[in-house]
C-alpha cells in the first residue's frame, strides 16, 4: 500500500518529499556507478600502461599499440552484447529521455561502461562525461522501473541520474543541474529542478568522499586583468565560435564519409590514426585535464601549443566521428583550454603571457562549450564553478555571447547533439500538447468512483444512470478467454430512433502511463474513456474519460 501511495504521489507534476527522496536515491545509485567507472579507468591506466611499458622497449611502440588493444576489447564486448545495441552517448540519452521516458536498454549500458573505460585507457581523445550521462540515466531510471513508478517520474529520475553522473565525474554539481535542464530536458520546471539539484549534490558529495575535495581543473586559477583586454575577449569569442563551427562540421563530415563502413573497420581506423599520431606527439593523446596541466607547467613554446591543439582536434574528430564510445564534452573542454592559451599568444607584446594562460584557458572552455553544445548557461556555470571565482562571470560573458552569435547566426551552426540525432534519425522534438500531458501520470487523473456492472441489461443501466447522472458507469462483459469493458453514457443525440444509451469500447493502459497515452487512445473520437490496470490487463483500478483529460489540459500549471 505504501508503494502504491508513492506511485500515486509522484504521478502528480509537483514538488513532494517523495519525489525529492527518489531523486536522492536515484542520484546516489548513479553516482556509485560513475565512481566505480572512474576507479576502473584509473586502475586500468596505472596497470595497463605500466604493463605495456614493461613488455615493450620503446614508449612510441606503447602509444601505437595501446589504441589497437582497446579497440579489440571494445569489439569483443560489443559482440557479446549485440552490435545492434551500440548506440551510445549523450545524443542517444536525449532521444530516450524525450521519447521513452528515460528508459535506457541494459545492453547499451554494458557497452558504454566497458567501451568507455577501454576508450579512455586506450588514449583516444574522448571524454568520460558521455559514459557518465549514459550510465547515470540508466542507473537512476532502472530504480524507477524496478519500483514500477509512473513514466513521468522515471523521466525525472533519468534527469537526476544524468545530473549525478556529471557531478560525480567533474565535481561540478551546479553546472550538472544547468546542463540537464538546458541540454537534455530543455525546460525549467520547479518540480523537476528540485530533485535534480538533490541528485547532483549527492553525486558531488560521494565523489568528494572518494576522490577528494578538489576538482581536476583546480589548477586553472583566474587572474583579473585590465579593462582594455575586454575588447580582445570579444574577438576571442568570435574566433572560438569559428573554431567550434569547424569542429562540428568536420566531425559530421567524418561521420557521413564513413557511414557505409562497418563498425569494426571504423574502430580499427580510429585506432590506426590515434596510434600513428600518438607515436610522434604523445601530448595529443587523451582528453585528460592533468595532461594539459603538465603541458602548461612546462612553459611550452608556441609551436608545441599550436601543434598539440591541431592534433587534439584531428584525433577528437576521428575518434568520435568513427564511433569510439566516449563523450564529446571532455575533448571540447581540452580543445578550449588549448585554444584559449594559443589565442593569448598575440598579446605577448603587451602582457606577461604565463600569468594569464590559465585565465584564457578557462575562457576558452566557456567559448567552445557554448558554440559546440549551444549551452551558454551551462558553459558559464561550468567555468565559474571550476575556477571557484565569481570574477570570471563578466569576462566569460564577453566570450560566450560572441562565440554563440558567431556560431549560430553567421555560420548557421547547430548543437552537435542535435546534429548527431538528425544524422542517426533519432527523433527528439515533441509537440507542446504531448510535453504537457507527459508530465502527469494516469494515477493522478483517474477516477476510482465508478460503478461496475457485469453483463447487466440495458434497463438496469438506464435506471442507475437516472438516479446517478454524474456517476461513471462501466459494463463488463466476459467472453471465453477475454474480458471487455464499455463506458455507458446517455445518448444525447436528437435522432428519434436512437437507443437510450451509448456504449464506448474501452482499452486498457498501464498504471505507469501518462495522460499522453490516454490522449493517443481517445484523440480520434474525442469521447469515451480508457481503463487503468496495474499488473493484470483485466484488473481495472480506475478510469480516465475524455472529459477528465480535457480538464487537465486546461489547468494553469500547463
Amino acid at each position: 500500500m505504501r508503494l502504491q501511495a508513492l506511485r500515486e504521489e509522484v504521478a502528480h507534476p509537483r514538488t513532494s518529499i517523495q519525489l525529492c527522496m527518489l531523486g536522492i536515491v536515484g542520484g546516489t545509485c548513479a553516482a556509485l556507478i560513475i565512481i566505480l567507472f572512474r576507479l576502473c579507468v584509473e586502475w586500468l591506466q596505472e596497470t595497463g600502461v605500466s604493463s605495456l611499458q614493461a613488455v615493450l622497449t620503446y614508449d612510441w611502440l606503447v602509444w601505437l599499440i595501446m589504441p589497437f588493444i582497446s579497440v579489440g576489447l571494445i569489439l569483443f564486448i560489443a559482440f557479446l552484447t549485440g552490435f545492434k545495441h551500440y548506440r551510445l552517448g549523450i545524443p542517444f540519452v536525449i532521444h530516450r529521455v524525450k521519447y521513452y521516458y528515460g528508459y535506457v536498454p541494459l545492453r547499451t549500458t554494458i557497452n558504454q561502461f566497458f567501451g568507455g573505460m577501454l576508450a579512455l585507457v586506450g588514449g583516444f581523445v574522448v571524454g568520460r562525461e558521455g559514459p557518465s550521462v549514459h550510465m547515470g540515466a540508466s542507473g537512476s531510471s532502472f530504480l524507477g522501473q524496478w519500483l514500477r513508478l509512473p513514466y513521468n517520474s522515471i523521466r525525472i529520475l533519468a534527469g537526476c541520474g544524468i545530473a549525478a553522473g556529471i557531478s560525480a565525474s567533474f565535481n561540478t554539481p551546479f553546472a550538472a543541474v544547468i546542463f540537464v535542464m538546458e541540454v537534455v530536458l530543455r525546460e525549467y520546471k520547479i518540480h523537476i529542478f528540485v530533485p535534480i539539484m538533490l541528485a547532483a549534490a549527492c553525486g558531488s558529495v560521494l565523489t568528494r568522499i572518494v576522490f577528494g575535495e578538489v576538482n581536476e581543473l583546480s589548477f586553472l586559477s583566474f587572474n583579473a586583468f585590465s579593462q582594455w583586454m575586454y575588447f580582445y575577449l570579444v574577438l576571442l569569442g568570435v574566433l572560438l565560435g569559428m573554431l567550434a563551427v569547424l569542429f562540428n562540421s568536420q566531425l559530421m563530415s567524418v561521420m557521413t564519409w564513413f557511414r557505409p563502413v562497418s563498425m569494426v573497420w571504423r574502430l580499427v581506423l580510429a585506432a590506426l590514426i590515434t596510434g600513428t599520431i600518438g607515436m610522434f606527439i604523445p601530448e595529443a593523446l587523451g582528453a585528460n585535464f592533468i595532461d594539459v596541466e603538465h603541458l602548461f607547467d612546462s612553459s611550452p613554446g608556441a609551436l608545441l601549443l599550436v601543434s598539440t591543439l591541431i592534433f587534439k582536434v584531428i584525433l577528437a574528430v576521428f575518434a568520435i566521428g568513427l564511433g569510439i564510445p566516449g563523450g564529446i564534452i571532455g575533448p571540447v573542454m581540452v580543445i578550449g583550454m588549448l585554444a584559449g592559451a594559443v589565442l593569448l599568444l598575440p598579446l605577448s607584446y603587451f602582457i606577461n603571457v604565463p600569468e594569464f594562460t590559465n585565465s584564457f584557458a578557462l575562457l576558452g572552455i566557456a567559448g567552445m562549450l557554448t558554440a559546440v553544445l549551444h549551452a551558454p548557461l551551462a558553459a558559464l556555470s561550468a567555468v565559474m564553478e571550476l575556477s571557484y571565482s565569481p570574477q570570471i562571470i563578466l569576462p566569460a560573458m564577453l566570450v560566450i555571447v560572441p562565440a554563440y552569435v558567431t556560431s549560430t547566426q553567421f555560420f548557421g551552426n547547430r548543437s552537435i547533439f542535435i546534429r548527431q540525432l538528425d544524422y542517426q534519425n533519432l527523433p527528439y522534438a515533441i509537440s507542446s500538447i504531448r510535453e504537457a500531458l507527459e508530465k502527469t501520470g494516469v494515477l493522478a487523473a483517474m477516477n476510482t468512483e465508478y460503478k461496475l456492472f457485469h453483463d447487466a441489461p440495458e434497463a438496469a443501466l438506464f435506471n442507475y444512470l437516472e438516479s446517478n447522472p454524474t456517476k461513471i458507469v462501466i459494463q463488463k462483459s466476459k467472453f471465453e478467454i477475454d474480458v471487455q469493458y464499455k463506458l455507458v453514457q446517455y445518448n444525447v443525440s436528437l435522432e428519434h430512433d436512437a437507443s437510450a444509451l451509448n456504449y464506448y469500447d474501452m482499452e486498457g493502459i498501464s498504471a505507469q502511463s501518462t495522460l499522453h497515452e490516454v490522449y493517443e487512445h481517445l484523440k480520434n473520437s474525442r469521447s469515451g474513456a480508457v481503463y487503468i490496470y496495474d499488473q493484470e490487463l483485466n484488473d481495472i483500478i480506475g478510469v480516465v474519460t475524455w472529459n477528465i483529460l480535457q480538464s487537465f489540459l486546461q489547468k494553469a500549471h500547463y
